[in-house]
């Protein structure tokens, strides 16, 4: 596969289409899901002096998440944000060690005191 063919599959790869999701509707409510996406690619070709060969290669990622969804309820438009709770727990186990580790710091200078 030739570098510009690689190129041409990350930008149909990364679009709008990845972003918002199909509508979906049920008892007069709408849901129109939204992620957060990501991607980038490169690619490079070259000939050894000589004509002794050629070759081509690259790549391309894409990173999506869910961030959320559009809720539309007659004419209310209202914004449902996604909770990404793996985010949340390294938060919390940040925090926590922070925690202990400025406790630790505290109760060793009140014990040379």
């Amino acid at each position: 596969m030739k570098a510009d063919q690689i190129l041409s599959q990350a930008q149909d790869t990364i679009t709008v289409k990845r972003v918002f999701g199909e509508p979906y509707e049920k008892n007069g409510v709408t849901v129109i899901t939204a992620a957060g996406v990501l991607g980038g690619g490169g690619a490079g070709s070259g000939e050894a002096p000589g004509d002794q060969g050629e070759g081509s290669g690259g790549g391309f990622g894409v990173i999506a998440r869910p961030v959320g969804a559009f809720v539309i309820k007659g004419d209310q438009v209202s914004w449902q944000p996604a909770i990404d709770v793996n985010r949340a727990i390294l938060g919390g186990q940040i925090l926590a060690v922070i925690a202990l580790l400025t406790l630790r710091t505290v109760v060793r200078i009140l014990a040379r005191r």
